[in-house]
């Protein structure tokens, strides 16, 4: 894999992020109990993206 690759695949992941966080926003729960869900969903996306971007470099070298 190159690093043009990598980066489309990271930005098809950020945009992903995006739409699934906008959905979750307009489902039906209270403002608050919303809010910190998608504070715990979002850091362990971020999480779960730096893995394999970690994982792809690795296969890299």
């Amino acid at each position: 894999m190159d690093m043009k690759m990598t980066s489309s695949i990271a930005s098809g992941i950020a945009a992903t992020m995006a739409v699934g966080a906008a959905a979750y926003l307009l489902s039906g729960r209270s403002p608050k109990a919303r809010k910190k869900q998608l504070q715990r969903k979002a850091g362990q996306a971020i999480q779960a993206v730096g893995d394999v971007m970690d994982g792809l470099s690795t296969m890299m070298k």
